[in-house]
């Protein structure tokens, strides 16, 4: 028996490792991954955002300041606004100074225009007409400009010292220290929490992909009469055992390809960072034993929904009869993401334990868990025995069911028959 199931599995994987479309997704993986970490910096590198705006300053002191704000703003080029500025005296006619500016914006002259007026400034609500109004970026820009002169500006006629003011108002930020049992060490704060979403995410598609995998690999075989031939030799059990052995074998090449590619792109990524931030500062580690949690809880969770999808795919005659019986799946899948959140912000909550205990959910609550704050042994151990222990259920269960539902054909089954094939196979 078991050379039959490692022939199977043989065939499973190297089927398709060799397939392009498996090469093609674990290179563009990689790549999509550069394209996330480079592309954003480098398209708002070029790509600043540009402004033609004409001031009329109806206060008489808000305008000069607006002009020292706006050279100011010229020279930190990491900003991503770059604002042209003209200066318009008011007039006494302002209606027709403001149609004439509306003009100019239609010729295309100047973007836009904005009126500095003392009615605006008490009503805390200024004019601003531009040719385009979601330039979102440079007009959140302009508005913080003129919010702060217009502060000054009423701090300076209640007698009070805007840089004083400045200074004992200003916020505190919070040095965060994690402390563990191997000391106390400078927490990498938003660099965590994405590295804990990254891992939660990636195990998600990965059950998801390889799981939806088995069962169309098994309603092909079944609809192309190929599995007549093959139950000819092998007993349908060591067909659904080399199926799901050999998918998971070329799953976790995969995986482990983008691990490592991971690590590589990274590296000189973090050598460039280490010597650009301050000492004090930490960056997001990716630990080994945080990988091996990843792999081995990708491997609870791919037996579970892999084992569920092969009992599917032999039970039904094509995809859009499994559909229906598959979206269960699905919606066990999705659950852990109603409670991310709280989760991820509690990681030791009564919902979070009590979810990560639960075997439908510990493959992906487990894995957040972890990678944010390392759960008591004793949690993790009940929830990798508790998981196995339904594993090996569900790959029971699966096994009675594939060892007739693999051979039927026609009418599709209802969920009692399946039921009594799993009873009395």
């Amino acid at each position: 028996m078991p050379n039959k199931i490692l022939t199977i599995t043989k065939r499973e994987y190297f089927s398709r490792i060799k397939t392009k479309g498996f090469w093609i997704s674990t290179i563009l993986m990689p790549v999509l991954m550069v394209a996330w970490m480079v592309l954003p910096s480098l398209i708002l590198s070029k790509s600043k955002g540009g402004l033609h705006l004409a001031v009329v300053d109806e206060t008489g002191r808000l305008g000069e300041g607006l002009v020292a704000a706006v050279d100011d703003l010229v020279n930190h080029p990491e900003l991503q606004v770059v604002i042209d500025l003209e200066m318009v005296s008011p007039t006494p006619d302002l209606p027709a100074l403001y149609e004439s500016l509306d003009q100019r914006i239609r010729d295309e002259e100047i973007d836009a225009w904005l009126a500095l007026t003392e009615e605006g400034v008490e009503k805390n609500v200024l004019e601003y007409h531009g040719r385009s109004v979601s330039n979102i970026l440079t007009l959140e820009s302009l508005e913080r400009m003129v919010s702060r002169l217009v502060r000054q500006d009423r701090l300076v006629a209640a007698g009070y010292d805007p840089e004083v003011v400045a200074d004992l108002t200003q916020g505190v930020d919070f040095e965060t220290i994690r402390v563990s049992d191997k000391g106390n060490e400078a927490d990498a704060g938003w660099g965590n929490l994405a590295l804990a979403i990254g891992l939660f995410t990636l195990l998600y598609m990965a059950i998801i992909i390889y799981g939806n995998m088995v069962m169309h690999g098994v309603l092909e075989e079944k609809s192309n009469r190929v599995v007549e031939v093959m139950v000819s030799s092998v007993t349908p059990f060591q067909l659904m055992a080399g199926k799901l052995l050999g998918i998971g074998a070329a799953s976790l090449t995969q995986l482990s390809i983008w691990i490592g590619s991971a690590a590589l792109i990274t590296a000189p990524g973090l050598v460039a960072a280490l010597s650009l931030v301050p000492a004090d500062v930490a960056l997001p580690q990716l630990s080994l034993v945080v990988v091996g949690h990843f792999f081995l809880l990708f491997l609870l969770g791919y037996t579970l929904y892999s084992s569920f999808y092969a009992l599917i795919g032999a039970a039904f005659n094509n995809p859009q009869e499994a559909q229906q019986l598959a979206s269960f799946g699905m919606v066990l899948l999705i659950a852990p993401w109603l409670v991310f959140m709280p989760i991820l912000n509690d990681p030791d909550s009564t919902l979070a334990v009590t979810m990560s205990l639960i075997p439908f959910f510990t493959p992906l609550i487990m894995m957040l868990r972890i990678a944010v704050k390392m759960p008591p042994a004793w949690q993790i151990a009940l929830g990798y025995v508790l998981t196995l222990g339904l594993d090996i259920l569900m790959v029971w269960v699966c096994a009675r069911v594939y060892r007739v539902g693999i051979l039927m054909y026609g009418k599709r089954p209802t969920l009692r028959e399946i039921l009594r094939w799993a009873r009395y196979s």
